[in-house]
């Protein structure tokens, strides 16, 4: 193989890593504030309101509640957040401040959030179970 082919493929293959990092390609999502929060919760369910935030530390998701009790979970999925509408299978467990939430869909998952308001969110989502489906 001629050496000037091989020196210009590697310049291509860095020219196209150089690409995807200006693009932001590969790099997983943040929520750096609750207005960023709303943003992805309106993304992943148009029209969710929330009145209530729990934004998780390092902002690898965050919780989110509406006027009428509905809780949603952001969590990473590729460079954007995936959401649910947690219903009456989701059980949440916590240890200090870390919140491990099974959302009882096998394809969504067990998420795990260090939040400030823990608690508050683990009573929340318990609270559920009974209500029936949100």
């Amino acid at each position: 193989m001629d050496p000037l082919q091989i020196v210009g493929s590697l310049v291509a293959i860095l020219a196209l890593v150089g690409l995807a990092r200006w693009l932001g390609l590969g790099r997983e999502p943040r929520l750096t504030d609750e207005d960023a929060a709303r943003r992805a919760a309106d993304e992943a369910i148009a029209g969710f309101v929330p009145i209530r935030c729990g934004l998780e530390r390092e902002g690898r998701g965050a919780l989110l509640e509406d006027a009428g009790g509905r809780i949603l979970l952001l969590k990473p999925h590729g460079s954007f957040f995936a959401g649910r509408v947690l219903g009456s299978a989701t059980r949440a467990d916590r240890a200090d401040k870390s919140l491990s939430i099974d959302s009882g869909e096998r394809r969504f998952g067990r998420v795990t959030l260090v939040l400030e308001d823990a608690a508050y969110w683990e009573q929340a989502i318990n609270r559920l179970e009974g209500a029936g489906d949100a």
